[in-house]
């Protein structure tokens, strides 16, 4: 028999993740909010919520998961070169909306975006709270990419990435990654694969296996905020 899509009421409970149907990529749920605790429970869970304006919130648990391991962390030569120059400046938490903005702004070729001022206005809360973050590359004085995302104890989840200089975004996430490993976080959630994240070392894993390590890193203790990198992340 085929499955139903389970519709959340504001307090439902999230399904079991074994529940996502395989047939649609991992669609688990619809419906239910946007909350702080929501998403806090929703990411523990190895759940995400990704639709579009005005459609009901979905959410998400695909099978096989991408995932990084910190110290899997590829890095190609070119890029390499370009951090060794150091004409930038890296900054954590600094500008989480100009980033999140920068994330949902129009990218050439492609049509709207998922991350509406709805989204927007849930992750400044996480942000707030000291649980959603933001790597920016600056040059020159100006924010020229970034990235965001969540931390739950040593579990990072990923969730968007912009530029508006080449390779600005590739060096936020270097330093995250080689931040991350010092930090001893055990994995950092990709979520789907694409050509763009396996370049840096992610891959593919069962759900089962993913969800088994969530289980233990985000109950380990969290990182103190406010987050201050270290120096020599360039190397």
């Amino acid at each position: 028999m085929s499955r139903m899509l389970t519709w959340l009421e504001r307090d439902s409970p999230f399904p079991c993740v074994s529940a996502a149907l395989a047939s649609t990529g991992g669609l688990l749920a619809a419906g239910g909010d946007l909350s702080a605790r929501r998403l806090v429970d929703a990411y523990a869970r190895g759940i995400f919520p990704w639709y579009s304006p005005g459609d009901p919130i979905l959410w998400w648990s695909p099978d096989p998961r991408m995932v990084l391991y910190p110290e899997e962390l590829k890095v190609a030569r070119s890029l390499a070169r370009t951090l060794r120059r150091r004409n930038y400046e890296i900054r954590v938490d600094t500008a989480f909306g100009r980033v999140m903005a920068g994330c949902a702004a129009p990218r050439a070729g492609e049509g709207g975006t998922w991350i509406s001022p709805e989204m927007i206005a849930a992750y400044t809360q996480l942000h707030e709270l000291g649980v959603a973050h933001s790597v920016e590359t600056w040059i020159d004085g100006e924010l020229a990419g970034g990235l965001y995302g969540i931390a739950l104890g040593r579990a990072f989840y990923g969730e968007s990435m912009f530029t508006q200089v080449p390779d600005a975004s590739k060096i936020a996430f270097v330093h995250l990654v080689r931040q991350l490993q010092r930090w001893d976080f055990g994995v950092i959630d990709c979520q789907m694969n694409t050509a763009h994240l396996a370049r840096f070392g992610a891959r593919e894993i069962p759900r089962a296996d993913f969800i088994a390590q969530l289980n233990n890193l985000v109950n380990l203790p969290a990182v103190p905020i406010p987050w201050r990198f270290d120096h020599d992340l360039a190397e």
